[in-house]
């Protein structure tokens, strides 16, 4: 019994690496639109950095760096837009929630029923060999940008334990994302079309996520409504916690609360998957 356990154990992740690999090999072949893409992503920070210029200037035009906005300098911000980059390059899914729609409107999910393959997880660790290539690549771009924007880091590199919860977040952001869009996919078992709930959902997400701006600087009530939303970690949290701004017992809720909303997205994602396969019916070779 406990031989044919292991065996089982071996095979699963066999087949995850085997599924790793694959992908790995796969993305790869796009290294350059990779690595042109990170750079690419960035020159939007040149636009921010004229905008919240401006802002700070309005507050103290002698000296704009001096002035701050709910804890955040000129170079905060600055700083605080160039971590949500790398937040959303763990946590962002392009294409997931559609291709799994897709892959249920068009019978195609016939192939992960009749097959030993686990559509989730099979897309789980193709994100994940998606994500190694590009940071494989990508690593050059993050490197170079970073090393040129250095002056807007006034605080100086954190301590090892907030790089290690910087580290987590970033890690569990990617599960916490993954798992959330894979819920919204999974609603095609009931519509044939989902395009509009995927529109609403990116433009809630482009705003409440921290992605736009830092959500400390929501009024209240909005400012506790969002604190309790799964979305904030998927750019605002990794990039507070790393400048600091997330500390002592109310990083330690948070980091919980991450957890959990990843643990209650990945059931979500299995219960709805479960349910959709009772009522699908598929016909033809």
């Amino acid at each position: 019994m406990q031989r044919a356990v292991e065996n089982g154990w071996s095979h699963t992740w066999g087949t995850r690496w085997m599924i790793v690999k694959t992908a790995l090999a796969e993305k790869l072949a796009y290294r350059g639109d990779f690595a042109l893409g990170t750079l690419m992503r960035f020159l939007p920070i040149i636009t921010q950095i004229f905008l919240w210029w401006a802002v700070f200037q309005s507050l103290s035009p002698e000296e704009p760096t001096a002035g701050r906005i709910s804890g955040y300098s000129f170079h905060d911000m600055v700083a605080y837009y160039l971590l949500t980059m790398v937040g959303r390059a763990f946590s962002s899914m392009p294409g997931l929630s559609a291709s799994i729609a897709k892959t249920i409107r068009d019978g195609e999910i016939k192939r992960y029923l009749v097959q030993p393959i686990d559509l989730l997880s099979f897309l789980f660790w193709s994100r994940v060999a998606h994500k190694l290539a590009y940071y494989a690549v990508a690593l050059g771009p993050f490197v170079l940008v970073f090393f040129l924007c250095r002056g807007y880091f006034t605080a100086g590199w954190p301590d090892a334990t907030t790089l290690a919860c910087f580290a987590c977040s970033l890690l569990l952001s990617f599960a916490l994302g993954f798992y959330l869009e894979a819920c919204l996919g999974l609603i095609g078992f009931w519509m044939l079309e989902v395009s509009s709930l995927l529109f609403v959902y990116m433009l809630l997400q482009f705003f409440l996520s921290g992605h736009m701006f830092p959500l400390d600087l929501l009024p209240a009530p909005f400012d506790t409504i969002v604190n309790y939303l799964p979305i904030k970690y998927l750019a605002y949290f990794p990039a507070a916690v790393f400048l600091g701004k997330i500390q002592g017992t109310a990083l330690a809720i948070d980091m919980a609360m991450l957890v959990g909303w990843v643990v209650f997205f990945y059931l979500l994602s299995r219960w709805i998957f479960a349910r959709g396969l009772v009522r699908y019916s598929g016909f033809g070779g």
